[in-house]
Formats: structure tokens, C-alpha cells, sequence
């Protein structure tokens, strides 16, 4: 882990924690080019836009993938607050974006939300939705996990 990754995974929570504070389950990424240089921010918007599908992650890939060819999403890396959920991670593997680095995993994540309506969190880690693909995905976390779980202190109570 680099002093870049740790500032792009700072950003990537930032982004949470403004979704929760626009309405939003707490969930930010964004998607560096090989440089490190920030290309796009979502936020989740599943409540704002009444969308279950507007995970952050998936709204990043949708306007990436508008916006940028293949190749070139194959040489960037989506950072996300928390690990991907398997639609997510699906999307990701979809776009041909080849790298993620997360903040909080997923199996924490459950333990934070419980049996919450709003989060029916499937048990499912992206590593293993990757690992069944037809190209690798590199996986990097959890990484600043206590950091990353900032943004959900509170919320699903």
C-alpha cells in the first residue's frame, strides 16, 4: 500500500460519508488512472434516487464506462469505501476495470448492519465473484477498515 492508495482510500470514505450525509447509505468510490490521478467520485444513492441499484460502485461504473474505452478501464482501479457487494463487483468485472482496493469488509459490514431491512447484504466477498471470471481482478483489502467504518457509526442502529 502506497501514500497514494492511502489518500485515494481517505477520498474514497470522504465520499461515503457525504452520501450519508445527502440522504444516502454511507458508500463512496471513485476510479483512478494508472497515475493515481482521480477520473470520477459516486456516492450511493439507492435513497435519494429510490434507485436499489444506485450503489456507489455501480453508478462509478455506469458513467465510466460512458466515458472511457475498455483498455483504458483495464489499466485504472476503482476504490471503494467498503468491498463490493456481488452486483457491484459484478458491474466492475463487466466493465473490464482490472483492480479494486476496498476500505471495510464486507463480513464487517455485516456484523455493523445486523439483520438491517435496508441492507440485505449477501455473504458473498468480491474475490469470489471475481475468481469466476474469464480475466483476473485484482483485490486489494481491507485496508483502513477503522477508518472506513467511520461513516457507518450510527446509521444502521
Amino acid at each position: 500500500m502506497t501514500d497514494r492508495d492511502t489518500q485515494l482510500m481517505q477520498r474514497a470514505i470522504a465520499l461515503s460519508q457525504q452520501a450519508r450525509d445527502h440522504g444516502n447509505h454511507p458508500f463512496g468510490s471513485l476510479l483512478a488512472d494508472a497515475d493515481g490521478n482521480i477520473l470520477l467520485e459516486a456516492e450511493n444513492t439507492v435513497n435519494t434516487e429510490r434507485d436499489a441499484t444506485g450503489h456507489a460502485e455501480t453508478n462509478l461504473v455506469r458513467r465510466a464506462t460512458k466515458q472511457y474505452d475498455r483498455d483504458f478501464l483495464a489499466t485504472c482501479t476503482l476504490y471503494a469505501s467498503t468491498e463490493p457487494c456481488a452486483m457491484c463487483s459484478g458491474a466492475i468485472y463487466w466493465s473490464n476495470i482490472r483492480q479494486v482496493v476496498f476500505g471495510l469488509s464486507e463480513s464487517s459490514l455485516i456484523h455493523m448492519t445486523g439483520a438491517n431491512s435496508s441492507n440485505p447484504t449477501l455473504t458473498l466477498p468480491c474475490r469470489e465473484v471475481f475468481a469466476r471470471g474469464q480475466h483476473a481482478v485484482k483485490v486489494v483489502g481491507p485496508m483502513m477498515e477503522e477508518e472506513a467504518e467511520q461513516p457507518h457509526a450510527g446509521f444502521w442502529d
